[in-house]
């Protein structure tokens, strides 16, 4: 397997939110795999749309661009069509879980995706999951990812709106009003305004997925476990009461079988260079 090359500067990531959002999904490492339904089933849409696409060989040169513990990163190695493969993300953490898992071969690169550390024109695939939601400046990355697309390479993102996690949203703002406990995402037509800036050939897809779980505080333990807890302006500096946690569980809607439902808004972009 060849070598994406890297530029000879490197910039990094140096806000307080990135590296919180660094050492978050880095403490959740170990247990991000078993907790990463969404992930899973986000990715995998975005895979099934290339192979129905791609009945040859894989594009020469794949980024997975916030690659985390590697999933999909292996997955495109597995299929044996790639001869340069490199996996980047912010967290040191997720990518030492992802080279310990191998296989050889792959390129694991710690970098900001608004500041990638690769030459111009230099890829065919970017494929990015759940990611782009992170990122201080979202037209940033959309900008560097236009950069190192060769031309006509293809550019594959999934990422999160508004209205995700409402069901918990609405039950923690009952149970806490005072404070925010769920991440805020872009809204859909603020996605299109970013992403027809940057890229305004692009198609988007949106879609509302719900996934079961046993209770609330099992939507909150995955999401921990994923290290996508809530990291906006607006939460508790103190842990909060277990009155208030218990406050909010009773908030929660629940399904006849006493199981709770959690809404996310996804959406995929897509776009070639030319």
């Amino acid at each position: 397997m060849g070598v994406i090359s890297l530029a000879p500067e490197t910039a990094g990531a140096s806000r307080t939110l990135k590296s919180d959002i660094a050492r978050g999904f880095g403490n959740a490492s170990g247990s991000y795999d078993s907790a990463s339904r969404l992930q899973r089933f986000m990715g995998n849409t975005m895979l099934q749309k290339l192979q129905s696409k791609e009945e040859g060989p894989f594009r020469s040169s794949v980024l997975d661009l916030g690659c985390g513990t590697g999933w999909f990163t292996r997955k495109f190695a597995d299929l044996g069509r790639v001869e340069a493969l490199a996996g980047v993300d912010l967290s040191a953490g997720m990518l030492e879980q992802a080279r310990e898992s191998g296989p050889d071969g792959i390129r694991w690169i710690v970098a900001d995706a608004e500041h990638l550390p690769l030459p111009d024109d230099s890829v065919d695939l970017i494929f990015s999951n759940l990611m782009i939601q992170w990122c201080d400046d979202p037209r940033s990355a959309l900008r560097e990812c236009r950069r190192v697309l060769r031309s006509g390479g293809s550019l594959m993102i999934s990422t999160l709106l508004d209205g995700t996690l409402r069901e918990l949203k609405n039950a923690w703002q009952a149970a806490d009003p005072d404070h925010q406990h769920v991440n805020q995402f872009e809204t859909e037509l603020g996605l299109q305004a970013k992403v027809r800036a940057e890229l305004s050939d692009a198609s988007i897809e949106t879609r509302t997925i719900r996934l079961p779980y046993d209770s609330p505080m099992a939507l909150a333990g995955e999401l921990r476990h994923l290290g996508a807890g809530f990291r906006g302006g607006g939460r508790r500096k103190a842990v909060t009461a277990p009155g208030r946690v218990r406050a909010m569980c009773k908030q929660y809607p629940r399904e006849p079988d006493g199981s709770i439902m959690a809404s996310y808004e996804a959406a995929w972009v897509y776009w070639q260079k030319r």
